[in-house]
């Protein structure tokens, strides 16, 4: 078994692991909360158990089968397993509704489902027929529904087989090749219906050999896997942890976030953007629940700011005041990661320079990343090497890049995918004539080679007088003041770009509360005259570092909390555009009510 060099398969990943000898490779958390570990041998054998249970059902090469849970050890076993086959898998959001998870099972053909909890088993149990499903297993074994598969069943004794091998089940996980199918990803359809990212053991194999070259990862690295394993940037974040020999711990609910991280003490953290500004409002909302502590707060950063420059480029300032600003305040910020991370991630979404420059004030150098799901996943990554913050790094040495006329990035090299699962005019329109994928981003590079991401090509508005405003950095600059938690422009086709607000209701009621505008309903807070000027004063001051075109005329409050389970949010946090523009309709009618009269700007 491969042990060291680069990988050719996910396969030779999970061979790299088995071979490791690792008494903790993973870490889970039993009923009681107690992080139990899970050993190389015990990888291994559960692995081998499953793979050889559902090949007893039919299971053979190319089949699909898909897996619909939360992170947890059966998701990385049942993940090793189908591929191990050479089989495909087909990660699938729990959070879908049963009836969105029916037209993507349908629609690759599975015959077997695994899923985590009985929730999610009714939800496949209900719309079982308009499927092909012959068997769904379940990873909560204790009182299996009737038509379930319990998954400690097809372990059978596994882990009493210790460090025995199989020599012709290793054989079939060596058989498997590069140009094999490894897995079917569903996009999350931000501007329409889901595509099927067909995704070879070659394109994730050559990810993991160059996305990952410039940084250290060791035995001594560990990390909590929480970021959905349905998002590619989650999974090639594990991947990168077990080929590191590192640890990693299974965090099902995101609400054990914090909790686990002062347990865990991971010293690798990756996250999206809305992770790093939750975190970023968490801390500044602490601060102003005291006057004392908000003058600290900004005094701190004020003096970080100073030297964030040094914090970016790798290194620890050595002056008395960032000295004491560490020891009183900074120290709080890295706590709030365990307090062990030496490396911090961003990806899935343009963290914006606000956010950039505010971690690094505190003390903490945050790599942004790009790349797509269709590029398995990274095209570019800023480094402790190589880095440029506001840019997304410098692109992989595997990754060809040119621009079309309008600025669009599209990319060309191994891992790069074949295409969309069974949408032959999707490949057509998204590949150019010489094998170029359009990536769907406007994107420059600079003359030392880094690139930056300005926006989507089809999220651009464009304003009636011709200017195009990217909205994105505009949105991002807005959210970070902690009394929102998201924020939409709207202003295509219109004479100028106004804004839906969606507020962080925690900070905006205790702000209420101390204010003189406590509402009984969302409602009638959002329309109070006092939040309205509050709301007003954030706007001005974000339109006052922007052009005169881009600048935010209108704004509206609405009463509600935008996230994935009421549908405005993906689950890797980016806005589904199009249904905001529709749940609004009537809020952007009315901002542009009077707009053949109204002074543009």
């Amino acid at each position: 078994m491969t042990t060291t060099g680069p990988i050719s398969t996910i396969n030779d990943l999970f061979s790299r692991v088995c071979a490791a000898s690792n008494p903790s490779v993973v870490l889970w958390q039993d009923a009681l909360g107690r992080w139990q570990p899970i050993s190389s041998d015990q990888i291994y054998q559960r692995v081998r158990a499953f793979a050889l249970a559902i090949r007893k059902w039919g299971a053979q090469k190319g089949d699909r089968i898909a897996l619909v849970s939360e992170n947890r050890w059966e998701w990385a076993v049942t993940d090793f397993a189908v591929l191990a086959l050479g089989a495909v898998d087909v990660p699938i959001y729990p959070t879908l509704t049963g009836e969105q998870i029916a037209v993507l099972i349908k629609d690759a053909g599975c015959r077997i489902a695994v899923v985590s909890t009985k929730q999610q088993f009714d939800k496949l149990a209900a719309v079982r027929d308009r499927t092909l499903l012959e068997h769904i297993v379940i990873m909560d074994g204790a009182g299996a529904p009737p038509g379930a598969v319990p998954f400690s069943e097809l372990m059978g004794n596994a882990d009493g087989l210790g460090s025995q091998r199989d020599d012709e089940f290793d054989a079939v996980v060596r058989s498997v090749k590069p140009e094999d199918l490894a897995t079917l990803i569903y996009t999350s359809g931000t501007t329409g219906e889901p595509k099927g990212v067909m995704l070879k053991h070659g394109n994730i194999a050559t990810n993991q050999n160059f996305a990952v070259h410039e940084f250290s990862f060791g035995p001594t690295d560990a990390c909590i896997s929480f970021l959905p394993l349905s998002h590619i940037t989650a999974r090639a974040l594990d991947y990168v942890m077990y080929g590191s020999g590192a640890q990693i711990a299974y965090c099902t609910k995101f609400d054990n976030l914090p909790q686990a991280m002062k347990e865990i003490k991971p010293t690798v953290f990756v996250g999206v953007p809305r992770v790093y500004e939750k975190i970023r409002q968490t801390v500044e909302s602490r601060a102003s629940e005291s006057p004392v502590k908000k003058r600290l707060l900004k005094m701190a950063v004020g003096i970080g700011a100073k030297h964030a420059g040094v914090i970016y480029s790798g290194g620890e300032p050595t002056s008395g005041p960032w000295k004491l600003c560490k020891k009183l305040v900074f120290s709080k910020v890295h706590d709030a990661f365990g307090g062990r991370a030496r490396v911090f991630v961003s990806g899935g979404a343009p963290l914006g320079v606000d956010t950039a420059k505010w971690f690094a004030s505190v003390g903490i150098a945050v790599w942004e990343g790009y790349g797509l799901t269709e590029t398995s996943p990274v095209i570019a990554l800023n480094s402790l090497v190589n880095h440029r913050m506001g840019a997304v790094g410098r692109p992989l040495p595997n990754v060809e890049l040119k621009f079309a006329d309008d600025g669009e990035l599209l990319v060309r090299g191994s891992s790069v995918f074949p295409g969309y699962w069974q949408k032959p005019a999707a490949n057509a329109e998204c590949f150019d004539a010489e094998g170029y994928f359009r990536t769907g981003d406007i994107a420059r590079l600079d003359d030392e080679g880094f690139l930056y991401i300005t926006d989507r090509k089809k999220e651009l508005l464009k304003t009636s007088g011709g200017k195009l405003v990217a909205p994105q950095p505009i949105e991002n600059k807005l959210k970070t003041n902690l009394l929102v938690a998201q924020a939409a422009l709207v202003g295509d086709k219109h004479k100028f770009i106004s804004a839906i607000l969606s507020p962080n209701f925690a900070a905006l009621e205790e702000w209420a509360r101390h204010h003189g505008a406590a509402a009984r309903t969302r409602a009638e807070l959002v329309a109070n005259p006092k939040v309205v000027a509050l709301y007003g004063e954030i706007v001005r001051e974000v339109n006052s570092a922007l052009a005169s075109f881009e600048t935010i005329k209108r704004f509206r409050v609405v009463p509600d909390e935008w996230s994935q389970d009421t549908g405005e949010l993906t689950p890797s946090m980016k806005l589904k555009r199009r249904v905001i523009t529709e749940r609004y309709s009537a809020v952007v009618s009315a901002l542009y009510a009077d707009e053949a009269t109204a002074h543009a700007g």
